[in-house]
């Protein structure tokens, strides 16, 4: 599927059992920062739905600034949830594309000229069944994660059914931050892969 974001994850066959523990609670630091960012992201994406209804564009350092956060929030949950081991960076990089180097790889290509006014209008009403959506997937998401958890305390193993209902969840996570924080014009598809 070529939707404007995606994301990638290299997961490990093994994982340390004491991971699914202990992993969260190092994680801790990020959830915080990665919470406060998800505070400004709603500011800037408030101002960068006057920017486009007035000007029909999306200013490039707005956009970079929220697929900064999208990227961060989704290192740092993905840490949390203990699906790969490597510790995140504190890395703020201000930039669209991908900067390599860790497990995980979010890509979002924003769209910056030529917006549609209409569907960034009303997009607070068009989001809706999207969101619903994504709460439905999220559902089975969660308890996936949490069964997972037990799956990795006893057998240091991630189960293949569960990894991927957690990473179909991931990504409609990513396209619908993508359209709800006005990155793309493109609905998010109600599809997981």
């Amino acid at each position: 599927m070529d939707y404007p974001a995606t994301i990638d994850v290299t997961t490990p066959d093994r994982v340390a059992n004491w991971r699914a523990l202990v992993q969260w609670i190092l994680a801790i630091p990020h959830l915080i920062i990665a919470s406060a960012l998800e505070y400004a992201a709603g500011a800037i994406a408030i101002i960068s739905w006057f920017v486009i209804l007035f000007t029909g564009r999306l200013p490039a350092g707005l956009a970079n600034f929220q697929v900064m956060i999208i990227r961060y929030t989704a290192r740092a949950e993905l840490y949390a949830g203990f699906l790969y081991d490597e510790y995140p960076p504190f890395d703020f990089a201000m930039a669209a594309e991908e900067p390599g180097g860790s497990a995980v790889q979010v890509t979002c290509r924003p769209a910056l000229e030529n917006r549609n006014r209409l569907t960034v209008g009303l997009r607070l009403f068009w989001i809706i069944p999207a969101i619903l959506y994504f709460l439905l997937i999220a559902i089975v998401g969660v308890i996936c994660w949490f069964l997972s958890f037990f799956a990795v305390l006893f057998t240091g193993r991630w189960p293949d059914g569960l990894r991927s209902w957690v990473m179909k969840m991931l990504r409609v996570y990513v396209r619908i931050s993508a359209y709800a924080l006005l990155l793309t014009d493109d609905y998010p598809p109600f599809a997981t892969d």
